[in-house]
């Protein structure tokens, strides 16, 4: 009976062993992808321009006179091409000083903010416009319409540009292109890269802590075949 249940043990221990030990590959090779990299450049701030100019906000309206039918449940001030905007209730872009209501931001007033958040005198080789992205895309559940600014740069440097707003929201690059590549093995997320809690991930790390517990059962059962034999 001792050898009919190493045997069984063996036999599953090896079994499970095939079957998850290409995704254990992935777990590790990604793992340590992650743990060499700074996560700072993954984010792509060197390529930051960091000596943005600061400009003063001075002579701007009251935004309760902008519209009289406007109600403003959220504001804030942000700065397109160095002027001063209310971003209202996250739809809507008033010049803060005219009071004009500003339409989408322009293809070349995109290309003119990413360039100026850009370190480097990079040209742009295409723009595209994007009012969807899936769940693979790199600016996936991110605000959309956007403008992606695709620089002439050995990193395949892609700048983000909110369309609503003229935000400058992401640059994407080829290291995080990889990062991002590892993360869905090592999350097992096929689908869009960042749930934790897919059936799949939970399936093997079962199939795991059976692999390990297999191999513990096969180590003691051995072992004391062995004291009875000495």
């Amino acid at each position: 009976m001792r050898k009919n249940n190493q045997y069984y043990i063996r036999r599953t221990h090896r079994f499970l062993g095939v079957f998850i030990g290409i995704q254990f590959f992935f777990w590790t090779l990604s793992g340590i992808y992650f743990s060499w990299t700074d996560i700072d450049e993954i984010h792509g701030d060197h390529f930051h321009e960091t000596h943005q100019m600061q400009v003063s906000a001075s002579n701007l309206l009251d935004p309760a006179s902008l519209d009289s039918s406007l109600q403003i449940s959220s504001l804030e001030l942000r700065y397109v091409k160095q002027q001063p905007y209310f971003w209202i209730n996250e739809s809507l872009l008033f010049n803060a000083q005219t009071g004009d209501l500003k339409g989408e931001i322009s293809e070349i007033e995109a290309r003119e903010i990413a360039q100026a958040h850009i370190k480097g005198d990079f040209g742009i080789k295409s723009v595209e416009y994007l009012t969807e992205t899936g769940s693979h895309h790199e600016f996936r559940e991110r605000p959309l319409p956007a403008w992606a600014i695709h620089f002439d740069h050995p990193e395949n440097l892609t700048a983000y540009i909110d369309a609503r707003n003229g935000s400058f929201e992401r640059v994407r690059h080829r290291s995080w292109r990889w990062f991002d590549f590892l993360w869905m093995f090592h999350t097992m997320d096929y689908a869009g890269r960042d749930n934790f809690n897919n059936l799949i991930l939970r399936a093997f790390s079962l199939f795991g802590l059976m692999t390990i517990g297999s191999g513990f059962t096969l180590f003691f059962m051995t072992m004391r075949k062995r004291r009875k034999k000495g």
